[in-house]
């Protein structure tokens, strides 16, 4: 089995994560963390295989904790899951050493596409290592492991929009006491503001949201969401 290490910032979002690591065969959960301190003390502690990590922690960032990590010599693999997608944050993953990227809001199959390429790349590895010696091919073999084809977007969504961030805003309406606005949506899921008004927009014209407006002394209405109880 491939321990894996689920951190995000966001406790809802970091269980969606480990639900989805549980459900392919040859992954399973070793332990959740909401910051880099507990993450980084999770790895020291061992055991732990595989990082999914989040960019955007509360006490550093996830590139920060990665290169923490090297500089006290653990060379624990990391997938980096997160809505930085600028190409920066990109270029510093890469440089990094980390084996996937991926934005989210993300499909189950996409993360498990991440998923079983990592477990191809450790089984080339195996194989390849056992030999002692590797020549072209087999390095070719080794960094060929990680390729992945794009995964589908989820049926019965419009492009572009995926069943657990759906899944995610709706638990966040259904709970909340009063209607929210796209950029408290936002705060409340981990999402980009435009991420989140997309998704509303879809779900109010879906029927499953409420649309209401909200005046205030100048400037355009504010957009508020609530829940429609079927």
């Amino acid at each position: 089995m491939i321990d894996v290490l689920v951190v995000d910032d966001d406790f809802r979002v970091a269980e969606i994560n480990a639900r989805y690591v549980g459900k392919v065969p040859g992954f399973r959960v070793a332990a959740r963390a909401h910051s880099a301190a507990q993450a980084l003390a999770a790895v020291e502690r061992g055991g732990v295989d595989l990082v999914l990590l989040d960019h955007y922690l509360p006490d550093r960032t996830g590139l920060e904790l990665v290169h923490l990590m090297r500089q006290h010599g653990h060379g624990t693999d990391v997938i980096m899951i997160t809505a930085a997608s600028d190409v920066t944050t990109v270029q510093q993953a890469m440089r990094l050493g980390a084996l996937h990227y991926l934005v989210k809001p993300f499909t189950f199959n996409a993360l498990r596409g991440r998923l079983d390429s990592y477990a191809a790349l450790r089984r080339t590895v195996d194989r390849v290592g056992g030999r002692g010696v590797t020549g072209q091919e087999q390095v070719d073999r080794i960094f060929g492991a990680l390729r992945t084809a794009p995964a589908p977007s989820a049926p019965g969504l419009p492009s572009g929009h995926t069943e657990p961030t759906s899944d995610l805003i709706c638990g966040v309406l259904h709970g909340a006491e009063q209607p929210l606005s796209a950029h408290e949506v936002a705060s409340r899921t981990g999402l980009s503001r435009s991420t989140a008004q997309r998704y509303l927009r879809h779900l109010e014209q879906a029927g499953r949201l409420r649309l209401s407006l909200r005046y205030g002394d100048t400037g355009r209405p504010e957009h508020r969401y609530a829940w429609v109880t079927p």
